[in-house]
């Protein structure tokens, strides 16, 4: 399980550092996309695999599912951190979550999502976490 948030900048070259604690989770490979969010998810293999057969196991007759599918998948890159812990993040990916230089990296249970702050704090949280704790939660369940 990953959780914690690291910031980071990215080189030159476009890489980026993975925090020793999420690198020793990942493994040696492990898998970026984009999210529906402006933002990126990181899964390990495993988890990765996990989250495919869910979204195989969905019918395939329907065409959001097929959408669905192809965002994740066409977009779907392995990675493997250098000796120096760094991950080279491709152009269309920092495009889509508007990253230029500086990055947050945050655990969030089964992935790591990697934000460009300013987008982080405009959109990341969106509307008051106490109102989505009542709608998403409810129902007696207590945080």
């Amino acid at each position: 399980m990953f959780m914690g948030s690291y910031d980071h900048s990215l080189d030159a070259k476009g890489r980026m550092t993975i925090p020793s604690k999420f690198r020793e989770a990942l493994g040696d490979k492990f898998v970026i996309t984009k999210s529906p969010d402006p933002c990126l998810c990181i899964y390990d293999l495993p988890s990765w695999e996990r989250f495919v057969q869910k979204l195989s196991g969905l019918p395939y007759n329907t065409r959001d599912q097929r959408r669905l599918v192809r965002f994740f998948m066409s977009n779907a890159c392995e990675a493997e951190p250098d000796k120096q812990g760094r991950v080279l993040i491709p152009q269309k990916l920092r495009e889509h979550a508007h990253i230029e230089k500086n990055v947050v990296l945050m655990g969030v249970g089964a992935r790591i999502e990697v934000w460009d702050p300013d987008t982080f704090d405009s959109d990341g949280l969106g509307e008051d976490i106490n109102e989505i704790a009542e709608e998403m939660l409810g129902n007696g369940f207590i945080i």
